[in-house]
């Protein structure tokens, strides 16, 4: 956790807030006019203060700050970088419970703490483990700086009036459910035996039929990119062009030979880190020298490619001739096949005569040996059948003996002109005058060899660390051409169109678009346009019958949506991007054990995110909100809430909201005007079918036709006859104001059954045996 204090000038407290520090005192001045006193009351005020906690840990980034001009906490969800860092592994859930225990001036003292705790779930997210450790490393330090009451009581706590979501410049935001209904990631335990406790692998989704890369710093930075989609029109253009140029059939070999290349881009800030340590693998040099031969490669294919693309541009200037360098060094130093064979750096002959002069005495030891060996038998008691000289590293040339029978205790191992040194698998090893000779005549020949080896790679590592910028400078390059390339691969296969970019445009424009992973797995899809630009349509209410198609619309909107803000093509024959700022959902709902909420408080958790943060550059998913509670209090609610937003005027969001409450229409819940827009899924009654034509199109759903999904899934015919009776008979009765009144003094005034009719008459009515 880190701690910043820093003055802004110009920005002053906006008031004493509750437990505020008096202001300092003033020294003397002379008499001033009311303007000029006011002038100097303002001067003399003290500049505020930004204390900022900031957790960068495994790539990711958590940042809160506290403000005393407003005496306000600001937090950043959860935000990927590109650096790795271990700083904090402990404290999440100190964090939570310091979060959860605060004294806030914007929650009533009357809230009890589990309404304490729903109300806070709804403002921060909590799920952001970085954001929530960063804010608890806050609170600690402003509680124990006393920032802005150190002269109060210790019972007076900092006043923190209000917490503020931010985000990155340019960055969109999306919060998780958004991730996960939209299946943008999908992990599922991987099948594989090997790998049920280590991994996961990715399921059915959009990063999975996307990610076509072949180096795994591609596939680190298209998750990068899918976390980071931008408004930075600059950005999104230079990958369009890139994936465009890739498009055309004259250079669809280009784009394979460059994908080719792509595979052998490996890990080398590993590699170089373990160059700094000293640790570096036999492996990795043939790894490195691929690498480097390999961003060659590319460096000369993208010189022959349009210089006005960047991309190709950056690559072409960047692949400098120190890769030419490191690539030639390596390959002229580092014998790769006795690296591996050996485990351990070798060099190729003709590089040091020292260690060429050194091996070849080292390959001929076994014949010379051999001669030595005989020789010293001639010398030995007849009694020994045989020895040999052999060589073992650190130790040197000793002459083996086989032990003879009557070698029992320790003393019998003593021969004459011979130093015994150790005894091993029935084999006696001693020194002789001409091991010793050996030894100063030839030395530790394989420990030589090593040590002169090590220098030789140490002064290699050397090299190349000087020149470790431009293979990090490739890795950015390389993975981000990698990233292009897969995007182009899905587009040609996909048939993606290349979406427009407009910043004066609120919205988005969509003209026949799909959905990418469900038109995968459908045999036909039917293409749908949809259009939020503009001050007209910003709440399009979907009506339509169960299974007609309107969550994969809301889902199709969205993901088209989000792929163009992340560069890629997208499904569709048009698509006209605006400036959309965030995406919010409220689809499906997110269950959790841990978080010990219903499933209705965390679907209303997800329209709160977006009531409070939605503005109106927006983009707004809502899907059957309300269904989880009482009918009447769920349409009183949804209705409330489109309502809330349709106040805003032009500055409301752009709202895409699927229902099956057609009493939200049938009762008019809604004002009419210019920014509501009913549309539904176009069907035909065929007798007794329902043909869906899965199209929007302008007008209202008369019923939901609830009776022939069930069919569809099984249900018993006497349960839909049924099911069919009900609703006839209860609007009846509500034609005919069926009451107690009109029942006048009779058995149904009594207790009872007869009581019972009263409250709930569609329990009079008969129930058809199971027999009928």
């Amino acid at each position: 956790m880190a701690s910043i204090v820093r003055a802004i000038p110009g920005r002053t407290p906006q008031g004493p807030g509750p437990g505020a520090a008096s202001p300092s005192f003033p020294s003397p001045a002379p008499v001033l006019g009311h303007g000029e006193a006011e002038e100097e009351e303002d001067n003399e005020q003290e500049p505020a203060e930004i204390h900022l906690c900031v957790l960068w840990t495994s790539g990711f980034l958590g940042i809160a700050y506290y403000d005393t001009s407003d005496s306000t906490i600001h937090f950043m969800p959860d935000a990927p970088d590109h650096e790795s860092l271990k700083l904090l592994q402990r404290g999440l859930e100190i964090s939570k419970q310091r979060l959860l225990s605060g004294n806030y001036a914007f929650i009533p003292d009357s809230m009890t703490t589990t309404e304490k705790i729903l109300f806070l779930s709804s403002v921060i997210p909590f799920d952001c483990l970085l954001t929530v450790r960063a804010l608890g490393g806050l609170l600690k330090f402003l509680g124990r700086r006393r920032i802005g009451v150190e002269l109060e009581d210790y019972n007076v706590s900092v006043p923190i009036l209000g917490f503020k979501k931010f985000v990155l410049t340019h960055l969109v935001s999306i919060d998780q459910d958004t991730y996960s209904v939209l299946q943008i990631f999908k992990s599922e335990s991987h099948p594989s035996v090997y790998k049920v406790a280590s991994g996961l692998k990715e399921g059915l989704s959009l990063f999975g039929i996307l990610n076509r890369c072949r180096c795994k710093w591609g596939e680190k930075l298209l998750r990068l990119w899918f976390t980071r989609p931008t408004l930075d029109l600059g950005e999104l253009n230079s990958r369009l062009d890139v994936i465009q140029f890739f498009l055309l059939p004259q250079n669809l070999d280009m784009a394979q030979m460059l994908h080719r290349l792509l595979g052998h881009i490996k890990n080398v800030p590993l590699i170089l880190k373990r160059m700094k340590l000293s640790h570096t693998k036999a492996s990795d040099w043939q790894v490195l020298y691929k690498t480097v031969y390999s961003a060659l490669g590319l460096r000369d294919a993208c010189r022959s490619l349009p210089q006005a693309i960047q991309l190709f541009q950056d690559i072409a200037q960047e692949f400098s001739d120190d890769l030419h360098h490191i690539a030639s060094l390596i390959g002229k130093v580092v014998d790769f096949e006795g690296s591996l064979a050996e485990n351990r750096f070798t060099v190729l002959p003709n590089i040091d005569p020292d260690i060429d002069e050194k091996k070849r005495r080292l390959m001929g030891l076994p014949s010379f040996l051999t001669e030595v060996a005989r020789k010293e038998l001639e010398n030995l008691d007849s009694r020994i059948p045989s020895c040999s000289v052999i060589y073992i590293p650190l130790i040197g040339f000793l002459l083996s003996i086989p032990r003879l029978p009557s070698m029992v205790e320790a003393s019998d191992f003593e021969i004459e002109g011979l130093d015994f040194m150790f005894l091993s698998e029935e084999k006696l090893h001693y020194r002789s005058a001409r091991t010793k000779e050996l030894d100063a005549l030839l030395g530790d020949l394989h420990c030589d060899i090593r040590d002169q080896e090590t220098l030789w790679m140490y002064q290699l590592q050397c090299q190349v660390l000087a020149r470790a910028a431009v293979l990090s400078r490739v890795l950015d390059l390389a993975s981000r051409l990698d990233v292009l390339l897969a995007l182009a691969s899905a587009a040609r296969d996909y048939g993606y169109s290349r979406p427009r970019y407009s910043p004066q445009l609120l919205g988005v424009r969509i003209q026949n678009g799909r959905h990418p992973l469900m038109e995968l797995c459908a045999r036909t899809f039917v293409p749908n346009s949809a259009e939020c630009g503009g001050d007209r349509g910003r709440v399009k209410v979907i009506t339509g019958p169960n299974s007609s198609g309107k969550s994969i619309y809301l889902k199709q909107v969205g993901l088209i949506t989000f792929m163009a803000l992340v560069g890629s093509f997208v499904p569709a024959e048009e698509a006209e991007i605006g400036a959309v700022d965030a995406i919010f959902t409220r689809i499906h709902s997110c269950e959790s054990i841990s978080l010990g909420l219903s499933t209705f408080m965390l679907d209303l958790n997800q329209v709160a995110k977006a009531v409070n943060n939605a503005t109106k550059q927006s983009l707004v998913l809502i899907d059957e909100f309300g269904k989880g509670t009482n009918t009447v209090d769920g349409l009183a609610l949804l209705a409330a809430v489109l309502r809330h937003w349709l106040a805003l005027g032009p500055m409301c969001p752009h709202i895409f909201v699927a229902t099956n409450f057609l009493s939200l229409v049938q009762l008019q819940l809604l004002p009419q005007g210019p920014l509501v827009q009913y549309l539904t899924m176009e069907t035909c009654e065929d007798g007794d079918d329902l043909v869906f034509f899965y199209q929007v199109c302008e007008g209202i759903a008369k019923a939901s036709h609830a009776s022939h999904t069930a069919a569809q899934a099984g249900l018993p015919d006497q349960l839909l006859t049924r099911g069919k009776e009900l609703p006839d008979v209860s609007r009846q009765i509500s034609e005919t104001g069926f009451g107690r009144s009109q029942l006048g003094p009779g058995p149904f005034h009594e207790s009872g059954s007869a009581a019972c009719c009263h409250r709930h008459p569609l329990r009079a009515l008969p129930w058809p045996s199971s027999t009928s």
